[in-house]
């Protein structure tokens, strides 16, 4: 059907490569609201982030096509905006048929049994409300505990956003209080919430040896990153090289490289430079598999790992080699901050030609990781550990660290890695070798 003068239909957006479905988070205007050009309309979870929708147009948010907590192909029905009191009935009636409409009956169908399980819950939670109100004291209320944030019938305002970040943190949602509209909890409320002190309120009892469980829906990003490390572990024949290297001129060199002024280095920065520079000279190492060809990048590109609550995001150092040392330290704090607070853009998690992981700072001293492709390998990054080593035939204490490289042996034949390592070792015991 034709679309009405001045009316825009928007649609689930495209937001990185490999997107096929989106989940509205939670929408920040609702229908009948007054929208203008810029102004963030959704929260949408895509396989990578969840990542701020703006709208492109002004009028009046005349219909939400997919609501809070629901999934969508990519171009489905998102939203329609327009002037107030258009009709926009042909427009709806002719996305009902280009999708079949088949899902939204049979959710519909299924919606009064929803409804009505919700009120047999309901009924069961307030039932208990009346038990527990007769042995409750008022001591909880002057301890300052913050009023459930619920409606009467018990159930919990709260975005779906906001749900997750409170079952990651452990936070009962009943303690928190809501600063949205209607006392909605929304995601600043959880990651703001200080929780009342111990002993304040009526410590939950659970009966020894009871089991219990819960179950949690696979987000967008979870199912991205199973999909893509099952077809790399799975596809590509991975083999493992381990080095251990001595630390004790990159520890010398990292206290004096400090000490200029606005200057805080990390190794992880000293390794990313390092890395970069040997892929330079070892470009079998920085290449990439196609069904027909090898592609050997003369460029480098390091993507840095980075853990966040849903998984893990890759960002990218674009021409590590030709970046100071400075300028890596200043980059990867930026992209970390944006990977932990889900505002990396789809560009920058993009065309990485080699993957570091490190879990140094969490302890860990040596693990394998599995590759980030299309990249032919990937490094792995232990903590230093202070040790005795052998050192001109006397044992003197030192300070080490493992290395682990999982290569693609498409790519990369074990004495390609091994020399790759050996030139990486030159630069991490000789630090100064960087800067040259």
């Amino acid at each position: 059907s034709e679309i009405p003068e001045g009316v825009e239909v928007i649609t689930m957006p495209r937001l990185s490569d490999t997107m096929e479905e989106g989940t509205v988070a939670s929408w920040l205007k609702k229908e009948g609201d007054k929208v203008e050009e810029g102004d963030i309309l959704a929260e949408i979870e895509t396989d990578k982030a969840t990542m701020e929708f703006e709208s492109f147009y002004k009028g009046t948010l005349l219909h939400i096509g997919i609501q809070e907590g629901e999934t969508a192909k990519v171009d489905a029905l998102l939203a329609i905006i327009g002037e107030e009191g258009t009709d926009i009935s042909g427009v709806l009636d002719g996305a009902k048929k280009s999708s079949g409409g088949s899902k939204k009956e049979a959710k519909k169908s299924e919606k009064p049994k929803e409804e009505k399980k919700e009120k047999e819950v309901a009924k069961k939670e307030e039932s208990k409300k009346e038990t527990l109100k007769d042995k409750e004291t008022d001591t909880s209320k002057s301890a300052g505990e913050t009023t459930p944030t619920s409606s009467a019938d018990g159930r919990l305002f709260a975005s779906p956003l906001a749900k997750r970040l409170a079952e990651e943190k452990g936070i009962d949602l009943s303690k928190v209080k809501g600063s949205g509209e209607n006392g909605r909890v929304v995601r600043k409320d959880i990651e703001n919430y200080v929780p009342a002190a111990a002993g304040s309120g009526v410590q939950q009892f659970t009966a020894t040896g009871e089991e219990s469980f819960e179950e949690v829906n696979n987000s967008q990003m979870r199912k991205a990153i199973a999909k893509s490390l099952g077809k790399s572990k799975f596809t590509a024949p991975h083999y493992y090289l381990n080095v251990e290297f001595d630390m004790e001129n990159a520890i010398a060199f990292r206290s004096q490289f400090n000490q200029l002024p606005d200057t805080k280095v990390s190794y992880n920065d000293i390794i990313i430079k390092a890395v970069a520079l040997a892929l330079k000279q070892h470009p079998q190492v920085n290449s990439q598999w196609f069904d027909d060809k090898m592609r050997l990048n003369h460029h480098v590109h390091i993507g840095v790992a980075v853990a966040v609550p849903d998984g893990l995001v890759v960002p990218v150092v674009d021409f590590a080699n030709e970046k100071s040392l400075q300028q890596i330290n200043a980059e990867v704090k930026d992209l970390a901050g944006k990977a932990r607070n889900k505002k990396l853009k789809p560009e920058e998690m993009q065309g990485s030609t080699f993957t570091i992981s490190n879990l140094g700072m969490f302890g860990i001293t040596n693990f394998t990781s599995i590759i980030n492709q299309p990249n032919s390998a990937i490094l792995s990054v232990g903590a230093i550990i202070e040790k005795p080593v052998v050192k001109e035939g006397e044992i003197v204490v030192g300070h080490t660290m493992v290395l682990s490289m999982a290569c693609d042996h498409r790519t990369v034949d074990g004495a390609t890695g091994a020399q790759f390592l050996q030139t990486l070792k030159t630069y991490i015991e000789n630090p100064v070798l960087i800067l040259a």
